[in-house]
């Protein structure tokens, strides 16, 4: 490697090292506050950088949430891909959204600084719904294997049922960051419920 890719590689390290620092600044100060109550000075500051280096890799508070999402995505699709296992349609359906509550417990203050975003930047919103969006073609393609081996009854359009059942967990999440009348549990059993009754044409065992 020559002396000036060396160079280069290093300038690359340390920009992901602050923008690393300015994610992980902002994770902090999402738990102890609201994003309304977060000022990117404080964000900076926490970080070792300068505001400017704040607004070199993000726009404003709402573009670095949507930064901090990628891991809710990955574990996300990791949920989505419970689907496919093993067991009962009841187990892998119920394993998916519990899997899905998981991530909330996990990343609460992130769910909660989305939601808040999400209301006020276009960034956040599409980058939320595109990211609901790439999950309908994995669900889609469940609904029709299920279909094929017999194991699900013909209906709708596979990809309309995937888009409005993702809809229904994006709801379900916005219910647990903003509280609801269900409890937890029943929040659970119930989306459950209408995810195994709208692909098995029956209510969960």
């Amino acid at each position: 490697m020559s002396r000036e890719e060396v160079a280069g590689s290093s300038v690359l390290a340390r920009g992901d090292r602050r923008r690393t620092a300015l994610l992980e600044a902002l994770d902090h100060h999402l738990r102890e506050g609201s994003l309304d109550s977060i000022n990117i000075a404080d964000i900076s500051r926490r970080a070792g950088v300068t505001r400017s280096a704040f607004y070199f890799y993000f726009d404003n508070k709402a573009s670095a949430v949507a930064a901090l999402m990628e891991e809710m995505y990955a574990e996300s699709m990791v949920a989505a891909d419970l689907l496919r296992g093993e067991g009962s349609p009841d187990q892998r359906v119920g394993g998916m959204v519990r899997a899905l509550f998981g991530s909330w417990d996990r990343h609460e203050h992130i769910y909660r600084a989305m939601y808040d975003a999400r209301g006020t930047s276009s960034t956040v919103r599409e980058l939320w719904d595109n990211d609901r969006e790439s999950f309908v073609p994995v669900v889609a393609e469940v609904i029709e294997a299920e279909r094929a081996g017999g194991a699900a009854p013909p209906g709708r359009d596979a990809a309309h049922l995937a888009s409005v059942l993702l809809e229904l967990n994006d709801r379900m999440l916005e219910r647990l960051a903003l509280g609801g009348p269900l409890a937890r549990e029943d929040l659970i059993e119930t989306v459950v419920a209408i995810w195994v009754h709208t692909i098995y044409g029956r209510f969960e065992q």
